[in-house]
């Protein structure tokens, strides 16, 4: 939770207890709950308010997908994982051949290579 161990989340207690009292915990606690849930509530609406706005093109949007380590994970990293987890019966063979370069004609002495107007 959070990344607190026990004794974290004794300390946390102890200290709240310290500041509130023992009589005033349980209203700071509700009261935290209950801005904890309003929170969710509007991160949730201005979530689907965004989906909504952008259209039915980006149903399947999801502004996790805006963390820069879960974009290259999802869009860069995804392809070489599927390799990586397959069988080396199921991987692709025309990746495993040999590169063959396709023969080029070499010019002859005093020839001069073609030359194409457009391209430059």
């Amino acid at each position: 939770m959070f990344g607190l161990g026990w004794a974290e989340i004794g300390a946390l207690v102890v200290i709240a207890l310290l500041v509130f009292g023992p009589e005033k915990l349980p209203q700071a606690a509700s009261q935290a709950g209950k801005t904890l849930r309003n929170l969710r509530r509007m991160a949730n609406n201005a979530r689907d308010d965004l989906r909504a706005g952008l259209g039915p093109e980006f149903s399947n949007f999801d502004p996790a997908d805006l963390n820069p380590r879960t974009f290259v994970r999802k869009h860069l990293l995804d392809d070489v994982e599927e390799d990586w987890n397959k069988k080396p019966d199921e991987l692709e063979t025309a990746s495993t051949a040999p590169y063959t370069p396709e023969p080029v004609d070499e010019l002859g002495y005093g020839e001069l290579p073609p030359y194409d107007a457009e391209a430059t």
